[in-house]
């Protein structure tokens, strides 16, 4: 079946702050065209080793929450090893271990089956690095 698997890059600008960016829109896109009413999965990659998607409430100040627990267990400061780009990157490169770069996510009728509260979000702390792709692939 040539349209079983389907996928799109997303070009998202993150700018030079760290951001929790919604990419539910995004998705919800892509599965009309891609879906097409049917059932499967979608996955989300990011190919970069300083970012990741969660599936978290945007808009109520849990995105804000949890870029200030990041701070807490991976502050941006100098004991970091990996010493590159502005003070405190290296923690940049330790987040992918506790927001993954990818989630993948059940798809039933062509639509995403979130949770009433739940977003798709790309997590990015790396203010040197404003512009990431996000991979969508759809598996009918």
């Amino acid at each position: 079946m040539p349209d079983t698997f389907t996928t799109r890059v997303l070009h998202i600008s993150t700018g030079s702050r760290e951001r929790v960016h919604d990419l539910t829109h995004d998705c919800e896109t892509f599965l009309r065209e891609a879906a097409a009413g049917r059932d499967g999965l979608l996955n989300l990659f990011v190919p970069h080793a300083t970012a990741g998607i969660a599936v978290i409430e945007t808009g109520a100040g849990s995105d804000d929450d949890l870029l200030a627990a990041l701070h807490t267990l991976l502050p941006a400061d100098d004991r970091w090893q990996h010493r590159h780009g502005s003070p405190g990157h290296g923690r940049d490169h330790v987040l992918p271990a506790f927001v993954p770069p990818h989630a993948t996510l059940p798809v039933v009728g062509g639509r995403l089956e979130l949770g009433t509260w739940q977003s798709v979000c790309l997590v990015d702390t790396n203010r040197d690095n404003p512009e990431r792709k996000v991979r969508l692939s759809f598996l009918g």
